[in-house]
């Protein structure tokens, strides 16, 4: 392989060796930096010359025999054959001139037979007297037939420093310099890789053959442990200064200036500088163009070397000091850094590897990072310095400001290490040992997590603080201060007051509808604002970008448009964020948005969707602590999962343990519904009643009693029905009806559909048929299909089977499409593949058939499909019976089915009509 890789220089080689057979003498010096193929060069060389018939004495010079007299002139005598070479006796003067006649004398009387090719490796650890022999047989074999060719580093001293140039002044002598390789001597000596693919080989060798080839070796040929090891050999054999100086490279870790590595090597500025020198010629150094000027503080001034040339490098240089000395050299880099004035990051990272807060200006320095690598989008990082600040705090209040300080950071990637974060704060709030500096961000904090009543407490400490100049008081504060910055969307939320139903027997009065407290940040806009809030939520969702300080604002304008405006609408902007989230490595806010996915998906009556985004936003978070926000997502799963009939995974969901208390804060209320359902699905009715009237207690308290978000009332009513409790159950539903959000077509619906069981059987059918058509409005096909359900009974009951049938076989398509096999089993037992009447697997009519049909037919086979006689089909639609039955008839005709029991049940209002 490597006489192709270096055929011009093989070339010169064989120029050489044809002149020695015709008498004539050779001197060729190999140079090249520390695996650039020297030694293997000299080798092919040898083998070619033996080929040729020439007689080969081969030695190598070492730093260990530097020292003993004629050492490498022996390893000479010792490969000619027969003792042809004599020795110098210990008597004798080895450098005399007559001894040296000797060995030239004996050398021609070898060449008389064959041409000599004498190699000499590591020619700069040859011993001085070996050194002046080989000078001397050089210089007098000019007219013989004997070739010398040495191998030498040019960045290394010769033990004799007059050797070399003693050797150049001598009119044959011939030097080769061995370079690295080029990126397209790379690819063509790796014929079998992708451009691509010898690309990275090359930046990560240098072109150097040595670290090529351990590329090579390790798998996948990613630096591994072989390129590892000959990063290590390269840096020993380019000389004594090179291990402390690859050291002082690895610890810096960027532009070196040389005035900084002389301090942390030990060594002096020119000694760095030739040693700088020779890494670069092996490859080891990454280089950015031509060295820049130097900067006045002693820092590279751009351009030039750039430290190890791959991560790789520097963690096998690093991974072999001992940790105490590794930790040393980032103290004293850390120091040298802070001298010249580098930023605050390389000076911090340095503090982070050595784990040293002894520096007085290391707290400072430390926080200033943190907040730079945030800025950089670098969570982790800034993570990982807010914790060694931690240690470096002389107070419990600085302390506080730090963990306040990382529970906000940590929001991002850790919800569980966040809440927890500011438990220490928090309890010394409550004991009165923190100011104003770090009850403010302590309120705020706790506010974004939402934990409502610990954030009060808070507030209420800060305004009673006789040193705020404004003298507020009552536990809140002006807009604005401190808690309006968490959201940059919602300003009506701080003007929320609540309805008087919401708010009567309150003593709160409805606190989100208080202006500056900390449920305004999870209240729906107040009644004024509504009709324009879902409009502003979603312009300003077009406009945001996904920052610290704009998480809290996007998730209250998804929040405020799924209840607003429909969960179809906020879907796609809830995946748009929690993709933006996975895109920024957040996991913690990617539960954020992925959660309130899963909560769309449920509203929609996706349970299958909803199920697999919730698990997704779990799988994504961290899996250790409990998280009050991560149990609101395991909430939704819960609710899901008993939804579909899934009871036994959903109670291992509920088992997960979560914060209580007030820790738990707004998160609870997602818990304690889906504690409720799963309790209703499995007949313990009590338990469940007991749940939700929490949550309204809960939701009262804190101004958030929104039927559209938590409608605790139907649930509770629904408990109460199973309990026999009619009239109570019948209360509660009245109470929910004259709410302001009783014109919401999924809260009216769900609040008919169980007051229908309430009712006469005759005046039953009514109650459902218009809860039907208000959840078919709201979107949710679940609920819709359980108020089809019950209206399919109902006609049953009454005695109209046929209605009856064609009611339940849309119900139970319906119950299908969402996943809810309990209901589907419910609606139509032992029916797993199809309805009473279809046949199994087979199709409704063609979709292109039910294109054909007008809107106007559309929409009375969609009345039609839910049950609805003609005569109330014509009463909804303002037109005459015969104009119902005529457009049926043309319904039947188009998709060529026989009547009604045969409509499809998947017509879809919203689809294209025929003109």
């Amino acid at each position: 392989m490597l006489p192709f890789r270096r055929a011009e220089e093989m070339s010169s080689w064989k120029a050489l060796l044809d002149g020695c057979a015709e008498g004539k003498g050779g001197l060729l010096l190999v140079e090249g930096a520390v695996g650039c193929g020297k030694s293997e060069f000299l080798e092919a060389a040898a083998a070619h010359a033996e080929d040729r018939g020439a007689l080969v004495l081969r030695a190598a010079g070492s730093a260990a025999g530097r020292g003993r007299r004629l050492e490498v002139l022996r390893r000479l005598a010792a490969d000619a054959p027969g003792g042809a070479l004599p020795l110098p006796q210990p008597a004798d003067d080895a450098e005399g001139p007559l001894v040296l006649r000797d060995f030239t004398v004996a050398v021609r009387a070898l060449s008389t037979t064959a041409p000599v090719v004498v190699c000499v490796d590591d020619l700069h650890h040859v011993d001085a007297p070996s050194g002046r022999h080989l000078l001397h047989l050089a210089g007098e074999t000019r007219r013989a037939p004997v070739l010398l060719a040495l191998a030498a580093s040019p960045h290394e001293p010769d033990t004799d420093p007059h050797l070399r140039t003693e050797l150049l002044r001598l009119p044959h002598f011939v030097r080769l310099r061995l370079g690295r390789l080029t990126q397209d001597a790379v690819r063509t000596l790796l014929p079998d890789r992708t451009g691509a693919e010898a690309a990275l080989l090359h930046e990560a060798s240098g072109g150097n053959p040595l670290l090529l080839r351990a590329l090579l070796q390790d798998p996948g040929a990613r630096p591994g442990d072989a390129y590892a090891q000959a990063v290590l050999t390269c840096l020993h054999r380019c000389g004594p200064a090179t291990a402390h100086l690859g050291a002082a490279l690895a610890v810096l870790d960027g532009p070196p200036a040389p005035a900084h590595l002389a301090r942390l090597s030990g060594a002096d500025e020119s000694t760095v500088v030739r040693a700088l020198a020779a890494l670069e010629d092996a490859g080891l150094l990454a280089a950015d163009g031509p060295p820049g000027p130097r900067a006045q503080d002693g820092r590279a001034g751009g351009g030039g070397q750039q430290g190890l040339r791959h991560p790789a490098a520097r963690a096998a240089v690093l991974d072999r000091l001992a940790p105490a000395a590794r930790s040393a050299l980032h103290t004293e880099a850390a120091q040298l850094a802070r001298a010249s004035g580098a930023p605050d990051t390389e000076v911090a990272g340095h503090l982070l590897a050595a784990r040293d807060i002894r520096p007085e200006w290391s707290l400072a320095v430390l926080r200033a990072a943190a907040e730079q690598h945030l800025a950089q989008g670098d969570p982790d990082r800034a993570t990982a310095l807010l914790r060694l600040a931690h240690e470096a705090c002389p107070d419990e209040a600085t302390r506080a400001e730090v963990d306040i300080r990382l529970g906000v950071v940590l929001a991002r990637t850790d919800p569980a290490a966040a809440e927890q974060h500011l438990a220490a704060p928090l309890a010394a709030a409550a004991a009165g040992r923190l100011g104003p500096p770090a009850l403010a961000p302590l309120a705020r904090a706790l506010a974004a997590q939402g934990r409502i009543d610990e954030s009060a407490d808070v507030l209420e400490r800060l305004a009673a603080d006789d040193s705020r100049p404004d003298g507020t008081r009552h536990g809140r504060l002006p807009a604005g201060d401190p808690l309006d910055g968490l959201s940059a969307f919602p300003r009506w939320a701080a003007g929320h007051r609540g309805t008087p139903t919401e708010s009567a027997g309150n003593p709160a009065v409805g606190a989100a509808g208080t202006a500056g407290h900390p449920a305004a940040l999870w209240a729906l806009p107040a009644e004024a604002e509504e009709a324009c809030a879902a409009r502003s939520a979603e312009l300003f969702l077009r406009g945001a970008a996904l920052a610290e300080g704009t998480v809290e604002a996007v998730a209250q304008a998804l929040r405020t448009l799924l209840h607003l405006d429909g969960a179809g609408r906020a879907l796609p902007w809830c995946e748009e964020f929690a993709r933006q989230a996975a895109r920024r490595g957040a996991p913690g806010w990617l539960a954020v948005f992925a959660g309130l996915a899963a909560e769309a998906r449920l509203r929609l009556g996706d349970l299958t969707g909803a199920v697999e985004t919730a698990r997704g936003a779990l799988r994504a978070a961290p899996a250790r602590g409990t998280s009050a926000q991560l149990g609101a997502v395991a909430g939704t799963l819960a609710r899901a999962l008993t939804a579909s009939g899934r009871l036994d995974e959903a109670a291992a969901v509920l088992a997960r343990p979560v914060p209580t208390g007030t820790a738990a804060g707004v998160h609870v209320l997602a818990h304690l519904r889906a504690r409720g359902h799963h309790a209703l699905a499995t007949n313990r009715f009590h338990a469940a009643l007991g749940d939700f009237l929490d949550i309204g207690r809960h939701s009262r308290r804190w101004g958030l009693d929104r039927p559209r978000v938590l409608p605790w009332r139907t649930d509770a009513a629904e408990a109460l029905l199973r309990l026999g409790e009619t009239r109570q159950a019948e209360r509660f539903l009245a109470d929910q009806l004259t709410t302001r959000d009783a014109a919401d077509p999924w809260v009216r619906g769900t609040s008919l559909r169980l007051r229908a069981a309430l009712r006469e059987p005759r005046e039953r059918q009514a109650v459902l048929a218009r809860a039907v058509d208000e959840l078919q409005r709201s979107g949710d096909a679940y609920e819709l299909a359980r108020a089809m359900a019950d209206f399919g009974q109902a006609l049953r009951e009454a005695g109209e089977p046929a209605r009856a049938a064609l009611v339940q076989r849309k119900a139970w398509h319906l119950a299908k499409n969402c996943g809810a096999d309990a209901l589907r089993e419910r609606i139509l037992p032992g029916h797993t593949e199809c309805p009473p009447g279809e046949r199994g697997g087979a199709q409704g009519p063609d979709a292109a058939l039910v294109a054909s049909l007008s809107e106007s037919e559309r929409r009375v086979a969609l009345l039609a499909v839910h049950g609805h006689t003609n005569r109330e089909i014509a009463g909804k639609l303002y037109i005459t019976v015969s104009t119902v039955e005529q457009h049926l008839t043309r319904v039947y005709r188009k998709l060529n089915i026989p009547g009604r029991q045969s409509l499809p049940v998947d017509l879809d209002p919203s689809a294209t009509a025929a003109p």
